[in-house]
């Protein structure tokens, strides 16, 4: 199995768009650089949000103080 890049078209609002073009034209980088790196940057973000999220959920969570953080820190 080899990854592969895959493509795909959006809609975007003009003003994003010319942003997009000043950035590619003063870095000397592709728009496709900066939208992908925008899109990986974000779905991270948001993996995190819901996997925290989930886990806040977690009817069997445990939680520390910060004194006991500290504490199992300090054990190490």
């Amino acid at each position: 199995n080899t990854l592969r890049d895959i493509m795909t078209s959006i809609r975007l609002p003009e003003a994003t768009e010319r942003r997009i073009e000043q950035l590619a034209a003063l870095t000397r980088r592709s728009k496709s650089f900066f939208i992908k790196e925008a899109i990986e940057r974000y779905l991270e973000e948001m993996e995190d949000a819901y996997l925290a999220l989930e886990r806040i959920a977690a009817p069997r969570r445990n939680f520390l103080t910060s004194k006991e953080v500290i504490k199992r820190i300090n054990k190490k």
